[in-house]
């Protein structure tokens, strides 16, 4: 029988047989297409011996360069099927594509169902520790196959797309040749990692996958991460997890293993002291720097150094470190690295106490740890599989690892370093370790000052492989990348905040002049029957239901009064003949300050319903105000906030006001919103031009200056903690920003604009220009509760202290009570 795409194809090349199967003399004309890539195919003739077998045929080529190719019954039949299902010309050619790629490429996919449409197919690399195996992949409209070209680890292999959960692109050998798939959520290693040969195939696999799935997680940024890190939704473990992923470390590639920092400096004691500072290692310096002695030889040579200089020349990881630590669970990848041999015993991981030692004192050992040592599983520091590692100088068998006089076994040893990764000291000092590895102190001047630079071609962009015209020199540089360590793709380019941490124990340690501002009051809240009250409310947000609901039919500049109980209209009072900006209640009760667009802010007497007094402040609108304890800060479109001091003179009968300037913070733009936090001692404007600008009181100088959104913010708001801003702008963007570092940690594209919102810190109810109350999970970046409310946009929002309550009014020219349901 002969298998051709079209009737009026002739053989180029043809091999004759006969074999007999049961009286049956069949005759096979082999007919080969060899792909210059994976689209067009060229002609080729390949010489080598056809065989019949019981399952399968077999072409095996003179060759040794080429791959041996099998092709089963079952596939033959499926192609037979599809030609006989065949009568136009277009079908023909259609046939013609698919037999000629899959052929061309060299192998046939198994598929699940004859219904199943190829999307594309190229040749690959799968990914291994220590291996790139050779394949192709090819992606249907429901499988991902990989068919290596020597059968190893399988002959295929198949992953359902439906059952795909993440999938990340990843940077190989410092280029963005990389794609690893997960079918879970949480475990550490993937299903498969796939490394291309040109960055088109790699992508246009990864976005095929990424918008044809249905359930595909999608990937939180950095920022989202550090956010869920610093309220205490992550742990500290699971935050150094997620940064090494998003960082393209791969427990699959070994030259990019997952990197973890030794957090404990004592492995002699008989007792861990996790409430002495000595107890752990400085994470604000590199291992390399923690030795001032080493570190002084170590400058004396890098400033000799021509150009371009390198501190360290070696890193903190490679292949061989990693394999170091797990040669006890791995001794085949350690014996393919040392050519059939393991190390010499005296250098083999004998001793925790002993590796720490020599990463403090060796010429070249400047390596960190990784994720095994804060893990479960304590295999890879017991010689389980009795394996003959040599025996060291002073005559002893290399066994298992030799813990620290404070562990009593390797369990007890992971169990006691997970809770040194997780103490109040690591978590408030992990931030420092970050910056180095994944932050802003990884490259440039900072690198240089914090004592972190390494070779260059540890750094992506140190070098273009593909430039590089004389082969032997290419690969020769290509395996220095693979063998002699990566630095982690930089997450971070500003300094990166602290972790909120409760303050349960007493740690002696010297104050830290980048902890951030809080007040004596914050510090106990973690006690606060308020605050449990509070989160207690938040959490049944989405409860809030319509108590009642007042209409203003006149559209004008007067302050309107209303009864809640009555439910009725009171009183109205005049100040100007332009609208009023906003309106705050004075802690007495007795007193409404209200701001206008004539430039003016006016004090309202409540007992004697009628203007108290008049601050003639700025040289356009007034657009926001805030209080506290006696001082008014007024925002206005002149660009500048003012900060006046209030007393009122109890001499006088009419209790009027001595209004004294403080201070006049100056902007760029209009400011057109403005707060303060719970303590006073901070503030915040938003203003026309996108900026954020922090503010310390007792000062009044600039802390942080972020330009953070495209136009006009409606409105800020620090979080209860006083860590954190929340910003909304006419972008239609939430945007918090940490207040000790100025980053923006966090990021939310809405679909509709929002104007005004309360938040909690992790969630946020916001009022939406569609006119609806929409329920924000900043932690998940998603919306969890939508509450219709207004038909126009909800323009304005207040919470009770406790959370129960809630008043929006909007365009709609409506005032809505809300109470929380129980």
């Amino acid at each position: 029988y002969y298998l051709f795409a079209q009737h009026h194809e002739q053989p180029e090349i043809s091999l004759k047989n006969k074999f007999s199967f049961n009286n049956v003399t069949p005759q096979f004309i082999i007919y080969t297409l060899q792909p210059t890539d994976h689209r067009v195919s060229t002609k080729r003739k390949i010489r080598g011996s056809f065989k019949v077998c019981s399952r399968s045929i077999i072409f095996d080529p003179e060759d040794l360069d080429e791959p041996i190719l099998k092709v089963c019954f079952n596939v033959c039949v499926y192609y037979l099927h599809r030609a006989s299902c065949l009568d136009k010309l277009g079908d023909q050619t259609a046939m013609e594509c698919t037999a000629g790629s899959d052929c061309g490429a060299n192998l046939l996919y198994s598929f699940q169902s004859v219904a199943e449409k190829p999307h594309m197919e190229c040749p690959v690399e799968m990914v291994l520790p220590l291996v790139s195996n050779p394949g192709h992949v090819c992606i249907t409209d429901e499988n991902l196959y990989f068919q290596p070209l020597n059968g190893y680890p399988e002959h295929v292999i198949q992953i359902k797309l439906h059952r795909v959960r993440r999938i990340y692109k990843r940077r190989h050998g410092l280029r963005p040749l990389g794609l690893e798939v997960f079918c879970t959520e949480n475990d550490f290693c993937s299903d498969i990692y796939l490394k291309f040969y040109n960055t088109a195939d790699r992508d246009e696999i990864y976005y095929y996958i990424a918008t044809f799935l249905e359930n595909h997680v999608t990937e939180h940024t950095a920022e989202s991460y550090m956010l869920q890190w610093q309220r205490g939704h992550l742990s500290n473990y699971q935050y150094l997890l997620h940064l090494n992923n998003l960082a393209d470390r791969s427990c699959n590639d070994l030259s990019q293993y997952p990197v973890f920092p030794w957090v404990i400096a004592d492995y002699s004691s008989s007792q861990l002291d996790m409430t002495n500072a000595a107890t752990f290692r400085d994470l604000s310096k590199p291992v390399g720097a923690l030795n001032k002695e080493r570190l002084d030889r170590l400058l004396a040579r890098y400033r000799g150094m021509p150009e371009p200089r390198f501190l360290y020349g070696s890193h903190y990881s490679s292949p061989g470190y990693v394999l170091f630590y797990l040669v006890r669970v791995a001794p085949e990848h350690m014996l393919c690295l040392q050519n059939g041999r393991y190390d010499h015993a005296d250098r083999m991981f004998n001793s925790i106490g002993e590796t720490w030692k020599n990463c403090l004192e060796g010429a070249t050992d400047f390596k960190e740890l990784i994720p095994e040592f804060y893990g479960q599983d304590s295999s890879f520091l017991e010689n389980r599989q009795s394996l003959d590692l040599g025996r060291k100088q002073n005559g002893s068998l290399v066994g298992d690892v030799v813990l620290p006089p404070w562990a009593s076994d390797a369990s007890d040893f992971l169990q006691k370093h997970k809770t040194a990764l997780e103490s109040q000291y690591v978590s408030e000092h992990l931030h420092e370790w970050i910056d180095l590895v994944f932050g802003f102190k990884q490259r440039g001047s900072e690198a240089v000052a914090a004592q972190n630079v390494f070779h260059p071609l540890t750094y992506e962009g140190g070098i273009d492989c593909d430039s590089i015209e004389d082969t032997d020199q290419r690969i020769a540089m290509l395996t220095q990348i693979l063998e002699f360590g990566q630095t982690p793709k930089q997450l971070f380019t500003s300094p990166h905040p602290q972790r909120i941490t409760p303050r349960f124990q007493n740690i002696t340690r010297s104050p830290s002049i980048n902890s951030p501002v809080t007040s004596p009051s914050e510090d106990s809240s973690f006690e606060d029957l308020t605050e449990e009250s509070r989160k207690l409310a938040w959490t049944n947000m989405g409860s809030l239901k319509v108590v009642s609901t007042v209409s203003l039919f006149i559209p004008d500049s007067t302050l309107k009064m209303f009864s809640k109980e009555l439910k009725d209209f009171q009183r109205s009072m005049s100040f100007s003949n332009m609208a009023l900006s906003s309106c705050l209640m004075l802690a007495d009760g007795k007193t409404v300050v209200c701001s206008s667009w004539d430039n003016n802010v006016y004090f309202y007497s409540v007992p004697y319903g009628r203007r108290q007094d008049t601050l003639m402040g700025h040289d356009d609108a007034v657009s926001d105000m805030c209080w506290f304890d006696d001082r008014l800060y007024t925002a206005s479109w002149d660009s500048t906030i003012k900060v006046w001091q209030c007393a009122s003179d109890s001499s006088s009968s009419h209790k009027r006001s001595q209004f004294e300037l403080l201070a006049e913070l100056e902007h760029d733009a209009g400011v057109n919103t403005v707060a303060l936090n719970p303590a006073g001692t901070l503030l915040v404007s938003g203003c026309k031009d996108g900026t954020v600008t922090i503010w310390d009181n007792s000062s009044y100088g600039t802390l942080q200056q972020v330009h953070c959104h495209n136009g006009t913010i409606h409105h800020v708001s620090f979080s209860p903690d006083s860590r954190h801003v929340l910003s909304v702008g006419v972008d239609s963007c939430m945007k918090v920003t940490d207040v000790q570092t100025g980053m923006v940690i966090s990021s939310v594209k809405a679909e509709e604009e929002q104007r005004c919102f309360c938040w909690d810190g992790n969630s946020v109810l916001c009022g939406g220009q569609s006119g609806d109350l929409l329920l924000w999970d900043l932690l998940s970046n998603t919306v969890t509760q939508r509450i219709p409310a207004h038909s126009g946009a909800v323009t304005a929002m207040w919470m009770s202290e406790l959370c129960t309550t809630v008043i929006t009014g909007g365009e709609d020219r409506q005032i809505i009570f809300w109470k929380l349901q129980s």
